[in-house]
């Protein structure tokens, strides 16, 4: 196959009827790594979509003369899965939360963690803007310090000092009001 015959080729050219071709003809082989590879069958059809977006991106690289259409593809699919399995790894399993709260389990008393979390957002509006920025992001959005530093435009070591010693004030407020926050680790 000549490099102007090249589905890669005609890809990178633009050709619609080639970006078809190259999905028909690939198609079996992207679909088996990603779902031998994936999670389940609703990330493997994610997986899919973002290897032939990243086949379309890079098939102007495509040297035939290197390797075939098919290791070129099978090669983008399988870093495009490993990427995926490592974002996976390093997300946190959630648990599932369950809709109602039993309120006959020892100890626990619903009115008492409402007025505990009324009495932390109250806290938290009492922080410096900068420090309840920071715990918003961490708190509500899951951030990690990075990506905080990264949305702010923040020096890592600054958002880090933010968020200690917003959380050292949130306690001393609470504290204040006569609640007892929970135990640390530390």
């Amino acid at each position: 196959m000549t490099e102007t015959e090249s589905i890669l080729h005609r890809v990178a050219e633009g050709d619609q009827d080639a970006i078809k071709e190259c999905m028909d003809r690939f198609g079996g082989l992207v679909w088996s790594l990603a779902r031998r590879l994936a999670g389940n069958a609703a990330e493997a059809e994610d997986a899919v979509q973002e290897i032939f977006i990243d086949v379309w991106r890079s098939a102007g690289r495509f040297d035939p003369t290197i390797a075939s259409e098919t290791t070129f593809i099978a090669m983008i699919a399988r870093r495009r899965l490993i990427d995926r399995g490592r974002r996976r790894a390093r997300r946190p399993e959630v648990a599932a939360i369950p809709e109602t709260i039993e309120s006959d389990a020892p100890g626990f008393d619903p009115a008492e963690i409402e007025e505990a979390a009324l009495a932390a957002m109250a806290a938290m509006e009492r922080l410096r803007p900068e420090q309840r920025k920071v715990l918003e992001l961490s708190i509500q959005f899951g951030r990690s310090h990075e990506q905080i530093a990264g949305t702010t435009g923040l020096p890592l070591g600054t958002v880090k000092t933010h968020a200690r010693r917003g959380l050292i004030r949130l306690r001393e407020i609470l504290a204040e009001e006569g609640i007892e926050p929970p135990p640390t680790d530390q």
